[in-house]
């Protein structure tokens, strides 16, 4: 089913077509994703009007400088995210030929590597992206990945409300559980790692559970359960995941 579009008239103030003013739970988002990715940059980008990014959090003025690259370019992994709905990772810039003249000047700047993770409102809608550089290509892994979404519906709420350490600790906890489940299934069943988290997430779609919820029953019974065509031998689990 087809997402609804965003509005302009229906997002928070904050959202508008005016700049907002540079917020500390904005900084607090970027920074934690920043340290927890061990990341060289990290940026929190919003939609506004006419297809234009504008950024309102950054751990560096490159950021800002890779964002305002996109816009004039029309091309990059943050111009992807936002607007086709996908999660972006190019491991090596230099490589990469979906974005040539924009890949190109980043790797100028010293732009190695990015991950891209859309942003979503409470209604679904699309706002924004939160973008992850490197200065070394990369191979992100599949919880680098799954802390990144997490991540991103927490910035989603710090744009509409306060946003704390308690919720940022919900976002590490959620990490730290997956990664630990993860680890679970690969020693169990000996699977890679992104062939585990696939395990866990299509799981958690399939029985509509969070992902958070399969981590922790996994991690406390050693077992996924036996419903939905997922066993407890790795022929199941894998064939179920």
């Amino acid at each position: 089913m087809q997402r609804p579009q965003l509005q302009p008239d229906r997002v928070p103030g904050a959202l508008r077509g005016r700049r907002p003013h540079p917020c500390p739970r904005h900084a607090i988002v970027v920074h934690h994703v920043r340290r927890q990715l061990d990341a060289s940059h990290v940026g929190l980008t919003l939609i506004r009007s006419r297809r234009r990014l504008e950024t309102i959090a950054q751990t560096d003025p490159l950021v800002e400088q890779a964002d305002r690259l996109q816009c004039e370019l029309d091309e990059g992994p943050c111009r992807d995210s936002s607007w086709h709905r996908q999660t972006l990772i190019s491991t090596d810039l230099a490589a990469d030929p979906r974005w040539p003249r924009w890949a190109g000047k980043m790797c100028a700047l010293g732009v190695a590597s990015v991950l891209a993770v859309e942003l979503t409102d409470v209604d679904d809608r699309r706002i924004g992206s939160i973008n992850v550089y490197g200065t070394r290509p990369r191979e992100f892994t599949a919880g680098d990945v799954a802390f990144a979404n997490i991540f991103a519906r927490h910035a989603a709420l710090a744009l509409s409300r306060s946003l704390d350490e308690a919720d940022l600790n919900v976002a590490l906890d959620s990490r730290k559980l997956i990664g630990l489940a993860q680890g679970i299934l690969m020693e169990r069943y000996e699977l890679d790692e992104p062939r585990a988290f696939e395990v866990l997430r299509r799981y958690s779609q399939d029985q509509n559970v969070k992902l958070r919820q399969v981590a922790e029953h996994l991690i406390a019974t050693r077992q996924l359960p036996s419903s939905g065509g997922i066993s407890n031998g790795p022929r199941g689990t894998v064939a179920a995941g």
